[in-house]
């Protein structure tokens, strides 16, 4: 939200803060105008919902860019979450599921959420007991990386488990 400043500010009088940060007081618009005309400075309404609203006499562009710096850091600093998934089938190989965890675990190393997909099809879905024992094989296996965020469930022909890195 951008603050009003100088001519925008519609109340009739406002608690004045001068440049330098201390109290002028109650004061009319009018004053408070000229006190920042005095300053070479604006004067930007800091609280419009106090009553009366309470407005400094201060650099708005320099107030602006700081703002914008503040937001700047605050996203470099944010780290969002991504999540990666790994899919494969019941049936799988010893040495296929080898290089799928392999992979699983520079995932959870970089610190991403893993999503274990497990796809059946034709005939393999009278068989979600195997599925089950390659999904508790993966955890095993990733013991030492990540830990179960949702057990293994079931939606339609895939079963999916999430894994949160340690």
């Amino acid at each position: 939200m951008i603050p009003k400043i100088n001519d925008q500010i519609s109340a009739k009088e406002v608690r004045l803060v001068d440049a330098d940060g201390n109290q002028v007081g109650v004061v009319s618009i009018e004053d408070a105008m000229s006190n920042a005309e005095n300053a070479e400075l604006d004067l930007v309404e800091v609280a419009p919902m106090a009553n009366p609203p309470v407005a400094k006499v201060m650099d708005f562009g320099k107030y602006r860019f700081d703002q914008q710096k503040r937001m700047r850091e605050n996203r470099k600093k944010q780290h969002t979450v991504s999540v990666k998934e790994v899919r494969m089938r019941p049936s799988i190989g010893d040495h296929d599921l080898d290089t799928k965890m392999n992979k699983a675990i520079e995932f959870l190393k970089d610190g991403c959420r893993l999503k274990i997909s497990l796809r059946f099809r034709g005939r393999e879905m009278s068989r979600q007991d195997l599925g089950l024992k390659l999904l508790n094989r993966v955890v095993e296996i990733l013991e030492d990386y990540g830990a179960v965020e949702k057990s293994p469930s079931v939606e339609g022909r895939i079963m999916t488990m999430f894994l949160l890195p340690k």
